[in-house]
């Protein structure tokens, strides 16, 4: 089987590492890919972004299938355009994928069909939205209603801080045409998890359970990042509530979609807030998740082009999914300033040693190559993976792995996992 993949991040690398090791497989490219994927997939020079070439591409190749990382190909068609061409994809159609490109889609698709949200209100009036915050005091979220890299969403604690989050939206236009419409949410509270399930427009079937870890820096503050790490399994639902997920929110909204004419088939990503018995969804996302993919499919056991394949043909219904009782941990290291602006072009170190650890792998990000050198190319640089039968032990195999890769500036969370280790009555 020839496969292609398109991204360039650690999710991508994630999903072509979890595909070389399906014995289907003989084949991988990888578009455009980063300095990490060359070494066990062919790089393409194509921007994920560029739906025309990529076709083009595809076609030209004969791939059996292709896997589509990043929400913004598919905001822009790409699996549709693939499929008008003949070729097999595996992610949902443009129309299904506004369920993560526009925040207020999402939100009325919610309110619609009773899946329990927060409150809010959507405004493209700036006036509006600002007596709206005057009426509304902190602490509250105010969101660029499209696609932003993970960083559209602004936690604010105070009034001031929610007026200026909403001029930088609004008014400086700091990410753009995703800033012509905001969603104005009510701040929940509990413990974040995120509920990722497999799609074949009709059966839903979820995966382990992981935790992202949004926030900058350690203990949860700082600036809202695309994910500093993550965990998994996630041990904060028990099996009768994630029943509840997913009857009441994963199939409901498979359901729903393919009632108004738009069937999902693809990853649907939860963003759910837990808090006691209850939970309510704060976003969804329509791909895998990023740092999420990078703890999970470690632990898949099922053949994932066997899952992919039953997704697109509509057979979800007769696949098992398998998980390994190990448990994954993902820290991500990233350049000084991340989320706002960073140096590019700093040489890593320490990549070949941290191979050699056990049951350590490190993903790429925003890296590349330049000869036999790997330079940051990006905010999140790595994703530095590791597993073992504990978290407490995952934990320390990761960091320990984190230890020996260096470059001027390189940040990271200290307390990735932390929160895991105090569901279960443990410290780090």
């Amino acid at each position: 089987m020839k496969v292609l993949v398109v991204g360039s991040g650690g999710r991508e690398h994630a999903l072509v590492w979890a595909l070389r090791r399906s014995p289907q497989v003989e084949e991988i490219h990888i578009a455009p890919g980063n300095g990490g994927t060359g070494d066990i997939a062919t790089n393409v020079a194509i921007s994920a972004e560029d739906v025309p070439a990529l076709v083009e591409y595809a076609q030209g190749q004969r791939f059996d299938l292709t896997v589509i990382g990043p929400e913004i190909p598919l905001a822009l068609g790409l699996s549709d355009a693939l499929r008008e061409a003949g070729l097999c994809v595996f992610g949902p159609s443009r129309e299904a994928a506004r369920i993560e490109s526009s925040k207020v889609f999402s939100k009325d698709f919610m309110r619609e069909n009773r899946i329990p949200t927060a409150e809010y209100a959507t405004f493209r009036d700036y006036d509006a939205a600002s007596g709206y915050l005057a009426e509304h005091p902190a602490p509250i979220w105010v969101k660029a209603s499209g696609l932003a890299a993970g960083k559209g969403a602004i936690g604010c604690h105070t009034d001031q801080e929610a007026r200026d989050a909403l001029n930088q939206i609004m008014w400086e236009r700091a990410f753009g045409e995703a800033g012509d419409e905001v969603v104005i949410e009510e701040c929940l509270e509990g413990q974040e998890v995120s509920v990722l399930a497999f799609s074949d427009g009709k059966t839903v079937v979820p995966m382990i359970l992981s935790q992202d870890h949004k926030a900058a820096y350690d203990g949860d503050v700082g600036p809202n990042t695309g994910g500093m790490g993550c965990y998994a399994p996630a041990p904060l639902i028990d099996d009768a509530m994630m029943e509840r997920i997913k009857g009441e929110v994963l199939q409901v909204t498979v359901d729903a979609m393919r009632r108004q004419g738009t069937p999902y088939m693809g990853v649907l990503y939860a963003g759910m807030m837990i808090s006691g018995d209850d939970f309510k969804v704060l976003e969804f996302n329509c791909r895998f998740g990023d740092p999420e993919t990078q703890v999970i499919l470690p632990l898949l056991e099922t053949d994932l082009v066997s899952v992919l394949e039953a997704c697109i043909d509509g057979e979800l219904d007769r696949v098992a999914l398998r998980w390994s009782d190990q448990t994954c941990v993902c820290v991500v290291m990233a350049s000084d300033g991340y989320p706002g602006s960073y140096e590019r072009g700093c040489e890593i170190s320490g990549l070949e040693a941290a191979a050699q650890l056990p049951d350590t792998v490190v993903f790429h990000a925003g890296s590349r190559r330049d000869g036999d050198r790997v330079l940051t190319n990006g905010g999140r640089v790595l994703g530095v993976t590791a597993w073992a039968d504990d978290l407490s032990t995952a934990i320390d195999r990761a960091y320990q792995a984190v230890e020996v890769i260096h470059w001027p500036g390189a940040m990271f969370r200290r307390d990735i996992g932390a929160k895991g280790l105090r569901a279960q009555g443990a410290t780090l």
